[in-house]
């Protein structure tokens, strides 16, 4: 084999999310130079983000992605070739190598992992999605034993490892989801106290049926109408953790916020984090979250696609809700 494949950005996201958008091109393997190596891909991540990423919004957290490179993720492979002191022929890495079956790579930003682990639990749980639920949650929540939590987007990869950390640690957890398979999940897999499905449910009245002494902390994900329910019944001094707003990411007006008036008489803390700020406490938020792991209170699952091209249309599922867990590509 002398090429190998790669997808490239080439148009920017007016609504679905579909093979339009990309260029699928053959590259020449490359050789690694000093101090970098070349990994063969096996897992993608697939993750909400991605469609920030592909608008050409130059004002956000990351640039975006430039049209005619390739589509950036994060994924796990193995070493195949190497000229870096640190990264062996064989080693498991773990990096932003993109939507291509290889990468090189001068080792920033990359992770050699424990080769015995399954690949789904890596990507599921000690990757982006365990790294951001504990930044979250201990850094910015700050919780403690007997509040009350709301999650929002609560069966995605980030949401399920958060609730789970707060029953652990003693919260009262809600959970937000949009199917009643997922509800029974979370509630009788994960542990959850109690789940709202926003699409049958009376919002309204659920939140009062579950939290009837209010709320203490909610972990956004998605935005829409929970927002506004949620941050009407926040306890004073509650703190609101915003990680993702997915029901605006492709809109074309974002969706009114609720009153400020409500931050003032509750003395609400409010707010927004990305991980790329925080990456460089990967080594600290790990080891926070690996006794939970260890101890068996995180369970996951992931929703896997087939082959390399099937990242082109699977990013619609975050819009139709059809994942079901971490959402990966196997190469």
């Amino acid at each position: 084999m002398s090429h190998f494949t790669a997808i490239n950005l080439i148009g920017r996201p007016h609504g679905p999310i579909g093979p339009d958008l990309f260029e699928v091109v053959q590259k020449p393997i490359p050789t690694p130079n000093a101090g970098e190596f070349l990994v063969r891909q096996t897992h993608m991540s697939l993750d909400p983000a991605m469609l920030g990423w592909m608008s050409p919004d130059t004002e956000s957290y990351i640039p975006p992605v430039e049209l005619g490179t390739v589509m950036r993720s994060s994924g796990l492979g193995e070493v195949v070739e190497s000229n870096h002191p640190d990264f062996a022929v064989g080693d498991r890495a773990m990096g932003m190598f993109g939507w291509q079956e290889m990468a090189v790579s001068n080792g920033k930003g990359v992770n050699k992992v424990d080769a015995s682990l399954p690949p789904e639990m890596l990507l599921s749980v000690f990757a982006l999605p365990g790294l951001t639920a504990t930044q979250g949650l201990y850094n910015i929540g700050k919780p403690q034993a007997g509040e009350t939590i709301v999650v929002s987007g609560a069966a995605g990869s980030v949401g399920s490892i958060v609730g789970q950390l707060a029953k652990a640690d003693g919260l009262t957890v809600i959970g937000v989801v949009g199917s009643k398979a997922k509800a029974d999940w979370i509630t009788n897999e994960l542990g959850f106290d109690g789940a709202i499905n926003y699409k049958t449910d009376d919002l309204n009245a659920k939140l009062d049926e579950l939290a009837p002494n209010g709320i203490d902390l909610y972990f956004e994900n998605t935005g829409g109408p929970i927002q506004h329910s949620v941050f009407d019944r926040m306890n004073a001094h509650g703190c609101i953790i915003v990680c993702g707003m997915i029901a605006d990411y492709t809109a074309s007006q974002p969706s009114p916020g609720p009153n400020w008036m409500n931050i003032i008489r509750k003395r609400l803390l409010i707010q927004g984090f990305t991980m790329p700020d925080h990456l460089h406490k990967a080594p600290e938020l790990l080891a926070k979250l690996t006794p939970y792991v260890q101890q068996g209170k995180i369970k996951y699952r992931a929703h896997t696609l087939e082959g390399l091209e099937s990242a082109m249309t699977g990013l619609n599922l975050f819009f139709s809700g059809e994942n079901h867990g971490k959402l990966i590509v196997k190469l």
